[in-house]
């Protein structure tokens, strides 16, 4: 059995619409790279961030908590900061604050991530074409040859027709793993977003409970 071999020829064997495929493909690999560094870059651990953030504000050093806060990236900074600055405006205000950094961070966490899904249901359609301009061209080859007409005239519309389907399902399939993958990074920053906020509110509005050190208030 010979051995299946991916090569420039068998590249061009796919005829016009390779073109538009390898197109859409490395522009998808592009958005995956740039989407990957983006959010890795906005992942913190969202559990010790907030708990310095609580122990600044137990010694009232709120301007280093929004100092570092500015100084982190990421949505997760970003809300809290927002809950800090909206600290001494109620429960209702505070919840406000973190609602509106919310809606200015996820739109910049899902930005192009739904290009991947584009990439995904497109190239395989690029494939279809094809997969279409392959099997006309070899009925043009048939139609020409008539009843002389051999293999060799036929076989390059076929080859273009099933090189340029598997190339396009290839990187289809491939788009979609990367779509899932960024939406469950988005998906855990936002609930990381939701655990930060949650936990401000209550640090915010909640009446904290004593030290076991901290002396009994005097009658």
């Amino acid at each position: 059995m010979q051995n299946f071999h991916f090569d420039l020829t068998l590249f061009r064997q796919g005829g016009p619409m390779m073109w538009p495929i390898l197109l859409v493909a490395l522009v998808g690999v592009l958005i995956f790279v740039e989407r990957v560094l983006y959010l890795h870059k906005g992942q913190i651990r969202t559990d010790a961030f907030f708990a310095g953030i609580k122990n600044l504000m137990e010694k009232g050093r709120l301007v280093e908590a929004l100092t570092v806060c500015e100084e982190t990236p990421g949505p997760v900074a970003a809300v809290i900061k927002a809950a800090l600055l909206a600290r001494e405006r109620g429960a209702e205000q505070i919840a406000s604050a973190i609602q509106g950094a919310a809606i200015v961070q996820i739109p910049a966490l899902e930005r192009r991530v739904s290009a991947m899904l584009a990439i995904a249901r497109v190239a395989p359609l690029f494939g279809l074409l094809g997969t279409v301009l392959g099997l006309i061209d070899a009925f043009f080859g048939i139609h020409a040859g008539g009843a002389y007409a051999n293999v060799g005239a036929v076989s390059g519309g076929f080859a273009a027709a099933l090189v340029s389907t598997a190339f396009g399902i290839a990187v289809s399939a491939v788009a979609h793993l990367a779509f899932h993958f960024l939406s469950g990074r988005v998906r855990a920053l936002v609930n990381d977003m939701e655990y930060a906020g949650h936990e401000m509110i209550q640090l915010l509005t909640l009446p904290q409970p004593a030290k076991p050190d901290e002396p009994a208030p005097k009658a």
